[in-house]
């Protein structure tokens, strides 16, 4: 019924957006049908693809790319503070913000595909015809909040277990009241539920990237009509 919507509103505001704005010569032959089934199925590749590369051990921990560090100031006094033997408490809750953020990530799964059932024309339109950060904003911009919710008593748990945590937040919060730390920072629980999303995003963005390359090598013929077409 959605996919049925979604392609009859195309053809009611006027044929084919795919072949508007200059893309009509590389787009021939692509329906309202075939558009909607081709972003559709890249965001859903691009977001299972992520969830699977960040939800496991190391996924956060072991990727420099969103590898979650102590925040401003205190990332920096922290690589100090191997002089004071503290370097292995520090290093205790990296690693539990990067578990948790691994933690938290598959339960974004069926936020990520409501949002793409739900998406609407304008949101299609701007995906497949948009620059490199347009499924970051389109997912960002449908499921930030909500994921926010979900994730931070996973977060919470998961940083409880390290009893830096408490000092950590006493800590940020007096750095925060002098002005030397964001006040969104000052707590690790929600920094790190922030960072999470940021990274989640980031490699879904880094994924549908990959489709848009390389959309043969998905062995996906509607992948390969839709965006084999934009090239």
């Amino acid at each position: 019924m959605q996919r049925r919507k979604f392609t009859s509103v195309l053809a009611s505001a006027g044929g084919l957006w795919l072949l508007s704005e200059g893309t009509a010569a590389r787009g021939a032959g692509i329906t309202e049908s075939d558009a909607a089934l081709g972003v559709r199925a890249a965001l859903e590749r691009g977001a299972s693809s992520a969830i699977a590369l960040l939800g496991r051990s190391g996924g956060f921990l072991d990727n420099p790319k969103v590898r979650i560090p102590l925040p401003g100031f205190l990332n920096d006094a922290a690589k100090l503070l191997k002089y004071t033997g503290q370097q292995k408490r520090i290093d205790e809750l990296v690693t539990a913000m990067n578990r948790a953020a691994e933690a938290a990530v598959p339960q974004a799964k069926s936020l990520l595909v409501n949002a793409v059932k739900a998406m609407s024309v304008e949101d299609g339109k701007q995906i497949l015809t948009g620059g490199d950060n347009s499924v970051t904003e389109f997912f960002a911009s449908k499921t930030r909040a909500p994921l926010s919710v979900t994730f931070l008593p996973i977060v919470t748990k998961a940083t409880e277990k390290v009893s830096l945590a408490d000092k950590y937040n006493a800590v940020a919060g007096k750095a925060s009241g002098l002005g030397l730390l964001n006040k969104d920072d000052a707590n690790v629980q929600q920094y790190v539920t922030a960072k999470t999303l940021d990274g989640l995003y980031l490699v879904i963005g880094e994924e549908e990237r990959k489709i848009r390359r390389d959309p043969v090598g998905t062995g996906s013929a509607i992948l390969q009509k839709v965006f084999g077409s934009l090239k």
